[in-house]
């Protein structure tokens, strides 16, 4: 039985109350690890943008988890004032973690939904999510939302992001859920976000970012092969970056 879009989202907000890495409690090495070794891949998947964000002065992130990506943006463009949301409030209970790690200060967090973001309307230039929109239980109202809190102009990122066609989707969601029984994953088919996106009334595009970088060998091998042969992107599952802006 799949379950339902309440059913996971309570599962999403209670992993991070009790991970034994992520909750709140926990002071875990293995965490700092693993978000550090995110961090170039972030990085990758901005760098495109950097003018955009060079110019932002309200930034938010969706589905920050505990806050990292914005913490670490937040160093590299300090001039921007950075809100970090997530849906559990036991991820943004850790952002002041990352605020000591990279020597930052946010300045703001709030537990939301993507599509319940607690700001008035065109409060923010920029909005991005890392590998965390296929989450996302509720794509059109999160698009807009998205919509509704952006200046006119402004832009918004989801970055690295699992993503496919329609036909192969059904292998795509099993495969991901595989790796990770315990919370529920998805696979964002591209061209559906693309056209929700146009339909909520932003101009949309879509890049694709085989990234190499924290792969297992099998997947290593995977993504070597959609560089070498960059057709196969518009084929096989890959990851990428979705390209929201407010007309």
């Amino acid at each position: 039985m799949t379950p339902s879009i309440e059913d996971k989202e309570r599962i999403d907000i209670e992993d991070w109350r009790n991970h034994p890495h992520e909750s709140p409690e926990s002071d875990s090495v293995h965490n700092v690890i693993n978000k550090v070794t995110d961090m170039p891949t972030l990085l990758e998947s901005q760098r495109p943008f950097d003018a955009i964000f060079r110019e932002a002065t309200d930034v938010l992130e969706l589905g920050g988890g505990q806050g990292w990506a914005s913490c670490l943006l937040k160093r590299l463009y300090p001039g921007a004032r950075y809100t970090v949301t997530d849906i559990s409030p036991y991820a943004v209970a850790s952002v002041h973690k990352w605020e000591r790690i990279l020597d930052v200060k946010i300045d703001r967090t709030a537990a939301c939904r993507s599509y319940e973001i607690p700001a008035e309307d065109a409060t923010y230039d920029c909005v991005f999510t890392y590998a965390s929109a296929h989450h996302f239980m509720a794509h059109r109202k999160t698009l807009r939302e998205l919509r509704r809190v952006l200046k006119p102009g402004g832009h918004a990122f989801y970055f690295h992001e699992p993503a496919c066609r329609r036909w192969i989707y059904g292998p795509a969601y099993r495969r991901v859920n595989r790796l990770r029984p315990e919370v529920p994953e998805d696979v964002l088919v591209f061209p559906k976000i693309l056209a929700l996106a146009r339909e909520a009334g932003l101009e949309a595009e879509f890049h694709f970012t085989p990234s190499l970088g924290k792969r297992g060998p099998t997947e290593f091998l995977y993504y070597l092969l959609l560089n070498r042969i960059p057709w196969l992107q518009q084929l096989l599952p890959c990851t990428g970056t979705f390209h929201f802006t407010r007309k």
